[in-house]
């Protein structure tokens, strides 16, 4: 590339992106989503204003008027048929996400919009309890965190995800919860009785343990480390906590995998799980940005080994196959955690939930007869 101010200089992409990177973001870019007729991109207009600082990217807080909470599904490769997602839009900023495309739907950008536009939904608890009381629901786990992450940083101040466990503990509903903040420890006061009757567990999730690799890669989850001391806290308040290793990044993060799940092992986690890395629709070039940025002398290498595991890809929409890819180097990290489990005694209790106890408030049951 070069520079239009010094005609024959030649200037690195990083050296582009570097001064567009916005303190605790992980998008490096705002591109215009796939439903959009016009694409928009930042260009510097000669007099160097993409040198200037940027001011804080502000979260904008928008009002989802939604009328349902429950999200079903019929994956097969998906352990659970239903989820809440109290939000839409996730500050973490994990640059990984396969919920960014989601915003596009919304005329936004899977890139800082997804990051900055949080919508949110005031009445989840409400729909929660309408839901549930309905007298032809049938009860089954209850998943949060499979989209973005019930404990972002917005949950401090809405109090959404408190709330709909809330509602899920008076009508003695399972749920199970994947998160990679520490925020959850504020909530033990609930999950504890709950987990005592088999209603609740907690999967944290660790990519990597690298504070470097984390601050860029989810800039605004907790630091690895806290992540982990969350896992023993769970662990002995009594709830039952597994890790998910996801995704595994090839390059940057897989040569961790064996160090995660022992580290996660002995502070208490009895199950785990992986995801290898996937990168759909507009995921895939927002993360080619970041990785030609922080690591220029990997990135070519990062993308070969992804698009390797994934057909000459960047991402599988198969199922089973998504989450796990196939060729060489897939198969490899699949061994390297069935042993790595075995080894460590990890997926050896059964995590199903308990259903037979829901009830919703003021519903007899034959209990109460006694």
């Amino acid at each position: 590339m070069t520079d239009k101010k010094f005609p024959g200089k030649h200037i690195s992409l990083q050296e582009v992106l570097r001064p567009l990177v916005y303190k605790g973001r992980g998008a490096v870019s705002n591109l215009s989503g796939r439903f959009e007729q016009h694409r928009h991109a930042d260009e510097d207009d000669g007099w160097g204003n993409l040198d200037a600082d940027l001011e804080p990217l502000r979260t904008e807080v928008i009002i989802d008027s939604s009328r349902s909470i429950i999200n079903w599904n019929t994956s097969p490769d998906i352990p659970f048929d239903r989820s809440i997602n109290p939000y839409r839009g996730c500050e973490h900023g994990c640059i990984y996400c396969f919920a960014r495309p989601s915003h596009t739907y919304l005329g936004w950008s899977a890139g800082l919009d997804f990051e900055s536009k949080i919508l949110v939904k005031p009445d989840a608890a409400k729909l929660l309890r309408k839901e549930l009381s309905k007298r032809n629901y049938q009860c089954a786990t209850m998943a949060m965190g499979t989209n973005t992450d019930p404990y972002q940083p917005l949950e401090k101040q809405q109090r959404l995800t408190r709330q709909i466990l809330e509602v899920l503990a008076e009508f003695r509903h399972p749920v199970s919860i994947v998160t990679k903040s520490a925020m959850v420890e504020r909530d033990m006061d609930i999950l504890a009785p709950m987990a005592e009757q088999g209603l609740a567990q907690v999967f944290i999730s660790i990519t990597t343990l690298d504070n470097q690799i984390s601050r860029t890669l989810e800039p605004r989850a907790a630091a690895p480390r806290r992540r982990l001391q969350t896992i023993e806290r769970l662990h002995a308040a009594g709830i039952p906590v597994g890790v998910m290793t996801a995704p595994v990044i090839p390059v940057l993060t897989d040569t961790e995998l064996e160090t995660i799940l022992k580290a996660a092992a002995e502070a208490g986690a009895m199950s785990a799980g992986y995801v290898l890395l996937r990168l759909p629709l507009e995921v895939s070039p927002l993360f080619e940005e970041w990785v030609q940025l922080h690591y220029p002398l990997k990135a070519a290498h990062v993308m070969s080994i992804i698009r390797q595991s994934r057909e000459g890809k960047t991402n599988q929409a198969e199922f089973h196959e998504r989450m796990r890819g196939s060729g060489p180097f897939a198969n490899m990290i699949r061994q390297r955690f069935k042993l790595m489990t075995k080894k460590l005694g990890l997926n050896q209790r059964d995590m199903r939930m308990n259903t037979t106890l829901f009830s919703p408030p003021g519903k007899a049951t034959q209990l109460d007869l006694f």
